[in-house]
């Protein structure tokens, strides 16, 4: 018999080499992860190029593409979207990009690239809620929302596999941002605690509902994007009745 790394071997079989396998091995890149965050990078050059410069704060994309109450309720309810790829200055984005990297590579291998691209769009949704729910006469842009509804759906989809998301380090990741977004002043509450909540419904529905109970996954990404469409609806008439008419 041979010593080997797992355990005593006949001399035959411990010449054959087995191939490790891991999560990405056998789920491919993070293919939409690496997309949205070229995407999020090309947007923000061109709002730099636009004459927003580097602090992402001014210029044509900027005016067109900013979460702002007054203007969703005129009707450019596109803004709940698009406001999701600007960003104010270069640390902004810096700090979303890495989460976006960090989470992106650790979820969408495992769940798949259709569940992650329907967190990811439903949490941005409803960071743009939260933010015209409690600050509907500020300009907000960033990907937060989408970034901390991802966490959150992350914390959940190890919850329902077995694993404590403290030790994993996610739990104690999501407490110091929620402790940043309080403690630091010109940060949206709404956007991150609405990209959270929206986010981590949506994992709930994923992970804790479908996945124990065996749902076609059909199914569960259409509920998923209905609640995305619902939501922007919401986000519309919050704006709406936030605005007051003369």
């Amino acid at each position: 018999m041979t010593s080997t790394s797992v355990g005593m071997r006949c001399p035959e079989c411990s010449k054959q080499k087995t191939k490790v396998r891991t999560v990405r091995s056998l789920t491919g890149t993070p293919q939409l992860t690496y997309t949205l965050i070229a995407i999020n990078l090309l947007v923000f050059v061109a709002m730099a190029a636009a004459g927003g410069g580097t602090t992402g704060t001014s210029g044509a994309v900027y005016q067109n593409g900013a979460l702002y109450g007054p203007l969703v309720a005129d009707g450019e309810w596109w803004r709940i979207i698009t406001a999701g790829f600007l960003h104010a200055g270069l640390l902004h984005i810096a700090f979303n990009m890495y989460f976006l990297y960090f989470l992106g590579t650790l979820l969408e291998p495992a769940i798949g690239k259709l569940r992650f691209g329907v967190i990811y769009f439903v949490s941005m949704i409803g960071g743009s809620l939260g933010a015209l729910v409690l600050s509907p006469d500020a300009v907000t842009v960033g990907a937060s929302g989408a970034v901390f509804g991802s966490m959150g759906a992350a914390i959940l989809a190890l919850r329902a596999r077995g694993i404590d998301p403290m030790q994993s380090g996610l739990g104690i990741t999501l407490l110091l941002n929620l402790a940043i977004t309080f403690l630091i002043p010109g940060i949206s509450i709404g956007g991150h605690l609405g990209g959270l909540v929206a986010g981590g419904l949506i994992g709930y529905l994923m992970f804790e509902i479908a996945d124990r109970r065996g749902l076609p996954q059909r199914i569960v990404l259409g509920v998923s994007a209905g609640f995305g469409v619902a939501l922007a609806v919401v986000a519309v008439l919050v704006a709406q009745s936030a605005t007051p008419t003369f």
